[in-house]
């Protein structure tokens, strides 16, 4: 098999487009300033904006840089979570806590809307948030991180629940990842499926570091969304999935 060229530092295929910065600060500063523009639009144009976010430590410095932000009206924004581990939103180890921490302690007046509620079990907290988001306004963004096995929000390849959340109609699913290197210790999950994701206006991916950048372009040299499932953002309908990369 002939290898795949390496990415261009403007890349712009058919699937993503990607934009490579010359170092970490260039790239959070960068990717902050994308996210506030593309809310400050959609508040312009709607009178409000929905935005999801992943956990990680990829993207804790944007957040921090974002909410750092004086011209946006927060008062405007709901903040949602693209998925969960299976822990209290007030465990440090939850997407909650980080977003809570890095943005909405710094922001006055914007909503956030956790995925776990405290007390309920998992199937209603996933049918909670099915409810929500349903009834919520479509997200203008949703914010992606990608882990070395090709997944993004829970779609962990090799889960014996992946096929069921990849076709199932609903916005938000709950997965067993047991078994997959990548869930670590956190193996029940809520995720934004395939569709959830498809709702967005707007894809964005994060990444750093050389090896998920080869991981991004195995990902680009086939389809099948179940062996790559950041395949899933680079192939639904809209935008083009716009990819933030520095070393």
């Amino acid at each position: 098999m002939t290898p795949s060229p390496p990415l261009s530092s403007a890349h712009t295929g058919s699937r993503i487009s990607l934009v490579r910065y010359r170092d970490a600060e260039d790239w959070t500063e960068g990717v902050a300033a994308e996210i506030a523009a593309l809310l400050g639009k959609e508040i312009q144009r709607s009178g409000h904006a929905r935005l999801l976010l992943s956990g990680g430590t990829t993207p804790r410095p944007v957040y921090e840089t974002l909410a750092d932000n004086e011209q946006l009206d927060w008062s405007r924004l709901e903040v949602g979570l693209v998925d969960e581990r299976w822990l209290s939103p007030d465990d440090s180890d939850s997407n909650a806590w980080l977003v809570r921490n890095s943005l909405m302690r710094h922001i006055d007046g914007a909503h956030f809307e956790p995925l776990v509620r405290p007390g309920l079990p998992l199937a209603e907290c996933v049918h909670a948030a099915n409810v929500h988001a349903q009834h919520a306004a479509a997200p203008c963004l949703a914010v992606l991180g990608m882990g070395g096995d090709g997944h993004t929000a829970s779609l962990f390849p090799g889960s014996l629940s992946l096929p069921k959340v990849m076709s199932s109609q609903l916005l938000y699913a709950s997965l067993d990842a047991t078994g997959c290197a990548g869930a670590n210790k956190w193996p029940l999950r809520i995720t934004l499926t395939p569709a959830g994701l498809a709702r967005a206006d707007n894809r964005m991916l994060l990444l750093r570091g050389k090896d998920k950048l080869e991981v991004l372009e195995a990902a680009l040299d086939g389809h099948d969304p179940m062996e790559y499932p950041i395949r899933v953002a680079m192939d639904l309908p809209g935008p083009q999935l716009r990819v933030h990369w520095c070393a």
